[in-house]
């Protein structure tokens, strides 16, 4: 069984520069970590592959070089393979543009029989990416699986929780499902698989190695939302200062709250 799990490099805070001109995040490899959700994704993975013999699970990223961080902890995880999708051309893709590049670096990597992603990224929350990248690959997807219940010779029966109820569904190979943490605890990189894998070479691929060679299919040129101006939140806040004894600042917030029609 051939698995290929998607992972993201994001901000490890809400401190980051963004790029005036693009209105996109400024990533230069400082300050990064895996996207939390991606750590469920990989966990359930290596849960299966435990399971079932004869089971490799690739893991790729599209971004910059930096990237290769995310990619190595995965290895070290339990992944038998990573991948890196990075050029230039690919900078400042919106979630279109990004579903595209990576559908069409998995073409890459056929065959496979499930893709696994995270739910969301911390970076974008949209959720949206995972099923996009099923659509161009024209294979069926579930999003917000909370457990694996059984892996069948010719697909995978998950259960999905939704807003007020929870599914059971079975879903054909070759498919794509989105991970919820559930009641998973992704595990940590391993000290014995890092020194096994010293001297691994990720292997990149550019536009020049995928199928679609135009470039107007990606990054910036090939997406359709363009942000017009982003900024981080305003956290200063009015404050008043009352001072003198109980009775005068009991009387003071009384005629505060009073004024501002909460009392």
């Amino acid at each position: 069984m051939n698995i290929i799990t998607c992972i993201k490099q994001v901000p490890g805070s809400s401190k980051v520069d963004v790029d005036p001109k693009t209105g996109v995040l400024i990533r230069d490899g400082s300050n990064v970590k895996m996207n939390p959700y991606d750590l469920y994704a990989l966990e359930t993975a290596y849960l299966i592959k435990e399971k079932y013999a004869d089971t490799i699970v690739k893991t790729i990223t599209m971004g910059p070089a930096s990237a290769k961080k995310v990619l190595e902890e995965s290895l070290y995880m339990g992944s038998d393979e990573a991948y890196l999708l990075s050029d230039r051309a690919f900078a400042g893709a919106d979630v279109l543009a990004t579903s595209y590049s990576i559908s069409q670096m998995i073409r890459k990597l056929h065959p496979y029989d499930l893709i696994i992603c995270g739910k969301q990224t911390t970076d974008g929350d949209t959720a949206q990416v995972g099923p996009e990248i099923a659509e161009f690959l024209g294979i069926p997807h579930v999003a917000y699986v909370t457990k694996i219940e059984e892996v069948q010779e010719d697909g995978i029966l998950v259960r999905t929780s939704m807003e007020d109820h929870e599914e059971q569904l079975k879903i054909s190979f070759p498919c794509l499902i989105t991970v919820d943490k559930g009641t998973l605890v992704p595990r940590l990189p391993s000290f014995h698989r890092k020194q096994r894998f010293t001297g691994y070479s990720i292997q990149t691929f550019s536009l020049k190695d995928l199928e679609d060679k135009d470039p107007s299919h990606y990054g910036l040129e090939g997406s359709p939302t363009q942000v017009e101006e982003i900024f981080p939140p305003n956290k200063k806040r009015d404050s008043i200062s009352i001072k003198g004894d109980k009775k005068t600042i009991t009387n003071s917030l009384f005629e505060i709250l009073k004024e501002k029609k909460y009392i």
